[in-house]
């Protein structure tokens, strides 16, 4: 019999609860606020059916821009032929996870305020722009003394007298 093609065909191990995260769901997961704007990771949950994304958005990171009573609107980029279409789809609670992936520029944003508030006190103006690393400093390498190694000659006579 051929393969079927349903919503949720090949997700055997794709929405299996991973290993010693199996049985009831943690209370953060219903308590966490989102909010207009925020970064969420979809990563779909096995044992709760209701709000299921489709599998080709597993795994994906969207933006929130619906909250409603159980789920929540994330738009996500999707590559259809040769163009993306931002999809909006609703996803409950159980499916979505925070993303930290601005989480870097958080920190770096903070980091780069305190600095400002240094160089004003101080009177300055600092550039808080990351620049790429440039190329190594050069160096000289010293010429070492040369020593030249020759082989042992083989004494094929000698060999067979001592050996077996």
């Amino acid at each position: 019999m051929p393969a079927g093609h349903g919503v949720r065909s090949r997700t055997r191990d794709l929405f299996s609860r991973p290993f010693r995260k199996k049985g009831y769901i943690p209370l953060t997961t219903y308590l966490r606020t989102y909010k207009i704007g925020d970064h969420v990771d979809i990563k779909v949950n096995g044992a709760v059916h209701k709000g299921m994304p489709h599998k080709f958005y597993h795994g994906r990171t969207g933006k929130v821009w619906n909250v409603t009573k159980r789920a929540i609107g994330v738009e996500v980029n999707k590559q259809v032929g040769n163009r993306i279409i931002r999809k909006r789809i609703h996803v409950r609670v159980e499916h979505v996870m925070p993303s930290r992936c601005t989480e870097e520029f958080r920190l770096r944003k903070k980091k780069n305020d305190e600095l400002k508030a240094e160089a004003k006190a101080r009177g300055e103006k600092i550039s808080t722009k990351r620049k790429p690393e440039g190329p190594k400093p050069g160096f000289m390498v010293e010429c070492a003394t040369l020593e030249t190694v020759t082989p042992i000659p083989y004494d094929v006579v000698n060999d067979l007298k001592g050996g077996y």
